[in-house]
């Protein structure tokens, strides 16, 4: 038996700034024992659990089922622990595979010829029981394995999401710098928005808060697009078992209500891509969105405002960049009043700008930056 067949024991990769609501997602979806370490979450589920998870997640961007854990001083230790792993039981000579490696604190010091000395240990295998071998695909592989070396310990796991779960499918294009979906989802989230008051993002760019809230209100997985996931080649696969519940998350799938969320932007070519990636979601047309430059909308009361407005890589001249920022507080001020807003400030220095008080900021790393998520309520 491999690992995660005897302890029920996978590993969420999911950012720092979001481990929090992470793991009250995942024990949400049936998780336990939810401890969050470094670079993720480990917690213990069943097949039903782990097939949830994966479909449902919002947040992690891989689950991972250890298979081998072992001592590894060495790459000829990890090459003849790879070629004495019965690789059969999940893939074959037909299948494709890819490897992501991390290394620290180890002899082997290079995760790349890490990940080099596990492929030749699977390809040998094979090639010794079949005279032929599986062939790399990095971008679209049928199965992707993980491997972790830390102080000369190592892990070969399988990916049983298949694939970074942030790529939800519904994003066929984007402006610059658009911000990652588990992001998105994650700022839906802190709004504690349910649908009961209208949502509208002022500057919406390529569309992707508005895509997360309306996948969040409706209630659609965040894998409905994706055609396969990597726990469909474990050897305890249980293809009925995922078909039901695959099925009842369907079932729950509910419709938007016309002018719920709303959204604009300056650019008529965002508004373009927004309406292209919110309208591959169920409800899509439903959302209204519009070219407009939000100091001429006439605002939003009683409601909920979220927007990640442009910061230091998207927008050159920082005067104009000051300028902005205050004329978003002050349409704040003026024309939400009675709203909660929720700004992501990818650069900290910009908050001052708003020239409002925040009622509370949390951390929110994204795309290599430590920006800010900034709550104001608009009394």
């Amino acid at each position: 038996m491999y690992e995660y067949q005897n302890n029920n024991l996978y590993f969420a990769q999911i950012a720092d700034g979001i481990k929090e609501p992470g793991a009250r997602e995942l024990s949400g979806l049936g998780a336990h024992n939810v401890s969050p370490e470094y670079g993720g979450i480990y917690f213990n589920a069943g097949s039903e659990a782990l097939y949830r998870i994966n479909y449902c997640t919002r947040l992690a961007t891989r689950i991972l089922a250890p298979l081998v854990s072992f001592d590894c001083p060495s790459a000829e230790q990890l090459y003849e622990t790879a070629k004495g792993t019965n690789w059969t039981d999940f893939i074959s000579a037909e299948n494709t595979f890819a490897i992501f490696s991390n290394v620290s604190n180890s002899r082997i010091t290079n995760s790349h010829y890490a990940s080099l000395r596990l492929k030749d240990g699977i390809v040998d295998l094979f090639r010794g029981l079949t005279g032929k071998r599986p062939d790399i695909d990095p971008r679209n592989p049928d199965i992707w394995l993980n491997l972790h070396i830390r102080d000369d310990r190592a892990v070969i796991s399988l990916d049983t999401s298949g694939g970074s779960l942030h790529r939800r499918g519904y994003r066929k294009d984007a402006v610059s710098a658009p911000m990652q979906e588990t992001v998105a989802a994650a700022i839906i989230g802190y709004t504690e928005w349910n649908g009961d008051v209208p949502l509208y993002d002022p500057m919406c760019g390529s569309g992707t808060l508005l895509c997360e809230a309306l996948m969040h209100y409706c209630k659609i997985p965040s894998g409905i697009f994706r055609e396969r996931f990597g726990f469909e080649f474990l050897p305890d696969f249980d293809e009925a078992l995922w078909e039901r519940v695959k099925k009842d998350i369907d079932g729950q799938v509910r419709g938007l209500p016309e002018g719920l969320i709303s959204g604009s932007d300056i650019s008529s070519k965002a508004i373009e891509i927004t309406k292209t990636n919110i309208l591959n979601l169920p409800s899509g047309d439903k959302v209204k969105l519009e070219t407009l430059d939000f100091r001429k909308h006439k605002g939003l009361e009683n409601g909920t405002i979220v927007a990640n407005p442009p910061y230091g890589m998207r927008m050159g001249n920082r005067r104009d960049l000051d300028l902005l920022y205050k004329s978003l507080g002050d349409f704040l001020k003026q024309r939400c009043r009675g709203s909660s807003a929720f700004i992501y400030f990818g650069e900290r220095g910009l908050i001052k700008n708003i020239g409002l008080k925040p009622a509370w900021k949390k951390p929110l790393k994204t795309g290599g930056l430590d920006g800010r998520l900034v709550k104001y309520e608009l009394f």
